[in-house]
């Protein structure tokens, strides 16, 4: 148990990230499976439209320290891959 005001008010902080990260966090894991989602059911548009939106989720998530950059940037990679897959296997 902190006993020093400094380690009080650390801890205070120590909660109120966390509750922000995994509400981040959280939203971010709903975008990306919009985006699986789509994939799934074959549906180039709706996949497009959703790694657009996760991609924002994803940076955004990043942007305020919730989940590291280069994570962020590995997921957005790897969707785009599976949705440009799809669109082109949709095309020929």
């Amino acid at each position: 148990m902190a006993n020093h005001p400094s380690s009080e008010k650390r801890n205070r902080q120590r909660i109120k990230r966390t509750l922000r990260n995994r509400a981040v966090k959280s939203a971010v894991r709903t975008e990306v499976k919009a985006v699986r989602t789509a994939i799934e059911a074959k549906d180039p548009k709706a996949a497009a439209k959703a790694l657009s939106e996760a991609a924002v989720s994803l940076a955004k998530a990043a942007g305020k320290g919730a989940i590291p950059k280069k994570t962020a940037s590995r997921k957005v990679a790897r969707l785009a891959k599976s949705v440009h897959a799809l669109g082109a296997a949709a095309k020929g």
